[in-house]
């Protein structure tokens, strides 16, 4: 792995970037990709960003949100891809990747202890709450002030990847960044107002789905919730992603996993895993396919959503 002194030399050094996150994106993901575009951009660099999927309206607030293109660029002035938030090549559809510009030159920055190391220079610090924590530090680095839009920003994706705080990701550094944020200029009304009080009407229709399908093990260690496809459906939530949903299942006293089951489209589940103390959900998420943290990892699985379920859970059980 490259070290971020390296990485800040590289990207100074480079121009003509184009900025990719990962589908399905979160707040960490968008903040991460905004505070480094405006950062570039203040270092007078040639940037794009593209994101696949609908970015959520509660992140439509955050500086530059506008510029983020849901269609892929052309690819031949494009002379270096930065992958951010990203665990490996297929948190992006195969089609987007197969479409990149191959001679282009790969970076891959990101906070995930499943992450591959795919590009061709790579900085991963599994420690940090966000890769927004990850791209704060490689601004300094940079020596690139941090202006009010580029706090905003990465103040989000922190707040977002940390559960306000609340994860066992979140350090002391943590806060000393977000507290420096702080500082530049974030308006914390409006981004309490903006994360947390601005949520769609079929998003709080989606929990009561939610939770009409919630489901705790013998032991009471084991909490899940299923959302169908025919609920999601019904209420008109595609297109939805809801980040909190799934931590309704570790709220319980007893609780040690928590596990939601969203079947995205007709017969392809989405898991998402949280976990209690020191068990390592991201183990279990490889069992399918997939990856993360050790308190909050996700996979995809094809089938019928109650068979998946049960495979999934027969493996879950051998944890606690």
């Amino acid at each position: 792995m490259n070290t971020l002194k390296e990485i800040s030399t590289l990207i100074r050094s480079k121009d003509n970037f184009l900025l990719i996150g990962h589908n399905i994106p979160d707040g960490d993901c968008i903040g991460s990709m905004l505070g480094l575009y405006n950062g570039l951009i203040s270092m007078n660099k040639k940037v794009m960003m593209f994101l696949e999927d609908v970015i959520p309206g509660i992140y439509h607030y955050l500086p530059g949100v506008n510029s983020i293109s849901s269609l892929l660029p052309p690819q031949e002035n494009i002379e270096n891809i930065i992958f951010l938030d990203c665990s490996d090549e297929t948190r992006i559809s195969e089609d987007i990747f197969e479409k990149l510009n191959k001679k282009a030159t790969v970076f891959n920055i990101d906070h995930h202890d499943s992450n591959t190391f795919f590009g061709d220079y790579n900085y991963v610090d599994s420690k940090a709450a966000a890769t927004a924590e990850v791209i704060y530090e490689l601004l300094v680095e940079m020596n690139v002030p941090i202006s009010k839009s580029i706090a905003e920003s990465l103040y989000a994706g922190i707040v977002m990847d940390s559960g306000s705080f609340k994860y066992s990701n979140t350090s002391p550094k943590t806060h000393r960044i977000a507290a420096d944020l702080l500082d530049k200029g974030v308006d914390l009304e409006k981004t309490r107002i903006n994360l947390f009080e601005s949520k769609p009407l079929e998003e709080v229709l989606l929990l009561g789905k939610a939770l009409k399908n919630f489901n705790i093990s013998p032991n009471g260690k084991i909490a899940w919730m299923l959302l169908p496809y025919e609920d999601i459906d019904e209420i008109g939530a595609h297109g939805l992603h809801p980040e909190g949903i799934i931590n309704y299942t570790r709220m319980i006293k007893g609780v040690q996993i928590g596990i939601v089951f969203r079947e995205v489209e007709p017969g392809l589940i989405k898991i998402g895993f949280r976990s209690k103390q020191d068990i390592d959900v991201a183990l279990i998420a490889k069992e399918f396919g997939g990856g993360g943290h050790k308190q909050a990892a996700g996979a995809k699985q094809e089938g019928n959503i109650n068979e998946v379920a049960d495979r999934v859970l027969k493996i879950v059980e051998k944890m606690v």
